[in-house]
């Protein structure tokens, strides 16, 4: 059988960065070895189970580009890919487990376990108080409708090994294990341990590539694959990822839901690419990679054990890589939402805006980090300025004086911008400046804060020109008279 690999995401809560990275090492093992990528939604949490994270779970696969072989919404040999509509069979392994002597029902109450954690302190786990039960005796209580939960016989001596793919082996004393787990909850479904096991292992699945902190939860499973006599898949225990702190990537280092970075205008191609390099690399030196290079050049043997630090400038640098090798077309197509979203042009743009986004995009394509810093910088365009702030009109360290001297010499030059090339405009800009005694910036920002209404806009030749040289004096003007009224104050 070829290499069969799953992702098992629990619909609680938005996919984020931790768990798209173990749905991409997991896709990519599976292409590369011309093996099967499975979709599976353990959703046995009732209590937690969240429609729009359901939701959210295809869009971002689908978004990302990562194509399920089986699961929902594709079917398969082994369906249902979803356990909540595979609960009688967890419930039939779940009797096997009780009928060979190696779960019991424990008739335990809510009030008696919360009483044993409270006498605990710190917890030790349960007590195993009905792991004596007579087998008769649990038969006729649970007949009586008793309520209770089936839970597993952990070794009370020994230990439990396993070998990890990138960990190597790892050891653990039965008794350090803990003490016998639920494995079916009083409601009838089962816990993750449960229904872990028994899909992995009747879906086939060779490969487990998963999250450190699954790590824990292995000897448990190791305990329930000898219970059924069944060979384990092989593990790999992917490495951390941290923040740039060293602590566990959390919402304290910022966002982490994929949403969000769809929201802010990264790339489905960017955050595969340096997602994939958050503990896999081919090379000391190569980067970049396209899904399907990914596809063909992933492999187990390239991770790396130590953890991998997320780092959000490093991938606002690698976004603002993959939009300048946008073509103009694609480009246009995913800056126009973001338009259309922060109100900057109408639903369906006119001619005119779509001729301005056209002469705009080489003016913003090598500076935009995300695409969702265009709408600021290009609202100028299609938007009268409304008012000057004097704190953004007058220059660090410069003067309200000077500010206004520059703009008048601004007005001036601008008076004959369509006659002069940008190279000429920059020289008259540049003789003024130093004529009155000022750095270019100090005459130069006025001007571009008057035509733009903001300090970082694109090129300041380039936007007039989109913009027309007559409004843009017209703003001047309009600020001028606005550094006059308070120098003359």
């Amino acid at each position: 059988m070829g290499v069969r690999v799953r992702y098992p995401p629990s619909p609680t809560g938005l996919q984020h960065i931790g768990g798209v990275r173990t749905a991409l090492f997991n896709y990519f093992l599976a292409r590369s070895r011309g093996g099967t990528f499975v979709l599976r939604i353990e959703d046995t949490d009732q209590t937690r189970f969240d429609p729009k994270a359901l939701t959210d779970l295809y869009e971002t696969l689908e978004w990302l580009g990562l194509d399920w072989d089986e699961g929902p919404r594709r079917g398969g040999d082994h369906a249902p890919y979803v356990q909540s509509e595979r609960a009688d069979l967890y419930r039939l392994y779940a009797d096997r487990l009780l009928d060979e002597g190696h779960a019991y029902r424990c008739f335990c109450t809510t009030a008696r376990l919360d009483q044993l954690r409270s006498r605990q302190g710190k917890a030790t786990g349960y007590d195993r108080k009905c792991r004596s039960i007579d087998p008769a005796e649990s038969d006729r209580l649970a007949d009586s409708g008793s309520s209770f939960v089936v839970r597993l016989k952990i070794p009370l001596e020994g230990s439990t090994e396993f070998e990890d793919l990138l960990l190597g082996k790892i050891r653990r004393k039965n008794k350090d294990i803990a003490p016998d787990p639920v494995l079916l909850k009083s409601d009838t479904l089962p816990t993750y341990h449960l229904a872990n096991v028994i899909d992995d292992h009747l879906m086939g699945i060779t490969h487990i590539l998963r999250a450190q902190e699954w790590l824990s939860s292995v000897p448990i499973h190791m305990v329930l694959y000898r219970a059924f006599d069944w060979a384990p898949p092989l593990f790999c225990h992917l490495p951390l990822v941290l923040g740039k702190d060293g602590q566990k990537l959390s919402k304290r280092h910022g966002s982490t839901a994929l949403r969000d970075f769809r929201e802010a205008g990264y790339l489905p191609e960017a955050i595969v690419n340096y997602v994939s390099l958050l503990g896999w690399s081919y090379d000391d030196r190569r980067e970049f990679f396209s899904p399907e290079e990914l596809e063909e050049l992933f492999s187990l043997e390239r991770l790396n054990k130590a953890p991998a630090v997320f780092d959000h400038k490093k991938l606002d640098w690698f976004n603002g890589q993959y939009i300048r090798r946008c073509s103009d077309e694609r480009l246009t197509s995913l800056i126009i939402p973001f338009l259309v979203r922060d109100a900057v042009v109408a639903e369906s743009p006119t001619d005119r805006d779509l001729a301005i986004i056209s002469g705009v995009l080489p003016l913003v394509r090598e500076r935009l980090k995300r695409l969702d810093e265009v709408s600021q910088s290009v609202r100028f365009l299609f938007a009268e300025v409304e008012e000057y702030e004097i704190e953004t009109l007058v220059p660090k360290k410069s003067t309200p004086v000077a500010a206004l001297q520059g703009l008048l010499a601004g007005r001036s030059i601008l008076e004959e911008f369509d006659d002069l090339s940008d190279d000429e405009l920059e020289r008259r800009f540049r003789d003024a400046a130093e004529s009155m005694g000022l750095k270019l910036g100090e005459l130069l920002m006025p001007v571009r804060v008057a035509v733009t209404g903001t300090v970082a806009s694109p090129p300041l030749f380039g936007s007039i020109r989109l913009l027309g040289s007559g409004t843009a004096i017209e703003r001047v003007e309009r600020a001028i008279q606005r550094l006059k009224e308070h120098v003359g104050g």
